[in-house]
């Protein structure tokens, strides 16, 4: 489901575009230093994001090394890290614990189970340290769970439950920007799990799996208007934010690179864009 929240990479400055992949590194360096090798498989675009969004709006000292990685031994990394870095891990150790145990649960994948007990006990640790984040993946993961059981054919409902479930993970901090950053992620995982519907669509209806959207189908515009709603409201509350660092990475992102994971985008280009 996640993947969506990524750069378009032609649109960005060569220094832009280095620093975002320094952030990107630099999450990977710590996944795997804080959670193994296991953690390290459960990098995504999404959580690079919002180490950046984090970064730019609390500015920690940030911790830039340079380096080889298993993946890439024959070019020199840099790694930029933060104390956002470390919660941006943890999250995306968070997310995927629950993921791995829904398969298992809902389909009997034995991946499913295989992965959720690698994590189990590094998963512990994190829902201890963050109850409110950790209860709002378990729960809205479980109520989306039982929609699909009892194919419960409404997408605002279950975007709702996907944008709530994110919009905890924004927040960090009980700070004076915890309403913002909650909205912010909850409009973000609103299209993101919209947009995950609708492309597996066609897929979904031929191997009879479930979809929100296979009862009624939405036009292509009717699509359209449905995932920039969501991003525009996400955008518009990220305006209001005093962020600076790295305005114009998180811009591309928001404006542009959400839109370049879509089925209807080149599927050279996206690649280029993540590379």
């Amino acid at each position: 489901m996640f993947g969506y929240i990524r750069i378009l990479k032609p649109e960005l400055k060569v220094r832009e575009y280095n620093r975002y992949r320094s952030f990107y590194c630099g999450l990977c360096r710590v996944l795997k230093k804080n959670y193994g090798f296991s953690g390290a498989i459960t990098l995504t675009y999404d959580m690079t994001f919002l180490v950046m969004l984090l970064n730019s709006l609390y500015e920690p000292e940030e911790q830039t090394r340079t380096g080889r990685c298993e993946l890439h031994p024959l070019t020199r990394r840099t790694f930029i890290s933060s104390e956002m870095t470390a919660y941006g891990a943890d999250m995306n150790i968070l997310l995927a614990y629950y993921k791995q145990l829904d398969d298992w649960h809902d389909d009997n994948d034995p991946k499913g189970l295989a992965m959720s007990g690698l994590l189990k006990r590094r998963a512990r640790g994190i829902i201890s340290k963050y109850p409110r984040q950790a209860e709002a993946v378990r729960t809205r993961l479980h109520q989306l769970s039982l929609m699909e059981k009892h194919q419960v054919m409404e997408p605002d409902t279950a975007a709702d439950l996907f944008g709530e479930l994110l919009g905890q993970i924004f927040c960090m901090k009980e700070d004076v920007w915890k309403q913002k950053l909650y909205e912010m992620g909850f409009y973000m995982g609103r299209f993101i799990y919209l947009a995950d519907a609708l492309s597996d669509l066609e897929q979904d209806k031929k191997h009879g799996k479930y979809n929100p959207f296979s009862e009624k189908e939405p036009t292509q515009e009717e699509a359209r208007v449905l995932l920039t709603t969501c991003m525009a409201e996400c955008a518009a509350r990220f305006e209001t934010l005093p962020v600076l660092r790295d305005v114009e990475i998180l811009r591309n992102i928001l404006y542009a690179g959400v839109w370049s994971g879509l089925p209807e985008a080149n599927t050279e280009e996206r690649q280029a864009d993540a590379e």
